[in-house]
């Protein structure tokens, strides 16, 4: 008997055409996390297109904050489908509320250059250190951190995979790097001198961009670079790349955090 992993748990929608229900589970604090959320956007409008076309990007916007444990309705619009590529927007609601907006696109694969920027690893796998935050959300994760952070996050750079494996399917996958990506950009676009701890102000995602280039393994290694772009307005830009321990670029991400101190 296959059991599901817990990403494809997160995918298993109640589906009226393209109008999509997403289960939730129950958890602490007072908002969803944004991660969650936008893994399974990507999966209802990945859902719309032809298995052959697999995620290209998609960018994020978090309108307001969800709340555990209330249903999440993910309406698909089908923006274009084309020879090579379709686009999808996704807008995600509670209580009728919009919470969440997004852009996805699609393509197939196609032959071409395949060429990276290669980046030293600012923490090597051997030299980082288990690290196991207090946060319910990197529950199903391993964590390898910089043997110096002593923060209750993870704070980037760190090395990263699953617990557990997650099915050999190019949506799912995504929405496994998806939901991955969302853990570090915060931390990472406080303001410089910010202590990193619990308590120091308010802060939240804004928004939230992935293009992924290459397949991705959820439970080998992956380094998580996050570099700070800078601060305004009480707003912070990062931008990101995901390593594979052969230093191969899976994917990049960049993000705007709101911090109020």
């Amino acid at each position: 008997m296959t059991t599901n992993s817990w990403v494809a748990a997160l995918l298993d929608f109640d589906r009226d055409r393209d109008v999509f229900l997403a289960p939730q589970w129950d958890g602490p604090g007072a908002r969803l996390f944004g991660g969650l959320i936008a893994a399974q956007s990507l999966g209802a409008a990945g859902a719309t297109v032809d298995p052959d076309k697999h995620p290209q990007s998609l960018h994020a916007y978090f309108v307001r904050g969800g709340q555990h444990g209330v249903d999440v309705e993910l309406q698909v619009e089908r923006t274009r489908d084309g020879r090579s590529f379709d686009t999808r927007r996704v807008t995600a609601r509670q209580q009728g509320k919009v919470i969440l907006e997004m852009i996805a696109s699609f393509q197939i694969d196609e032959p071409g250059a395949d060429w990276f920027p290669p980046r030293t690893p600012s923490v090597a796998l051997d030299d980082a250190v288990p690290k196991n935050p207090d946060l319910d959300v990197v529950d199903r994760f391993e964590l390898r951190c910089n043997p110096d952070d002593d923060s209750p996050f993870a704070v980037p750079p760190f090395w990263i995979r699953t617990r557990d494996p997650i099915e050999d399917d190019p949506l799912i996958r995504a929405c496994t790097l998806t939901y991955m990506s969302d853990l570090g950009p915060v931390p990472a676009a406080r303001p410089p001198g910010t202590p990193v701890a619990e308590n120091i102000g308010y802060a939240a995602s804004l928004d939230h961009s992935v293009w992924f280039h290459r397949p991705f393994v959820p439970h080998a290694w992956h380094r998580y670079e996050v570099d700070s772009l800078g601060n305004s307005h009480s707003r912070g830009l990062v931008a990101g790349g995901l390593y594979d321990t052969s230093g191969s670029l899976i994917a990049n991400t960049a993000q705007q955090a709101l911090w109020r101190l």
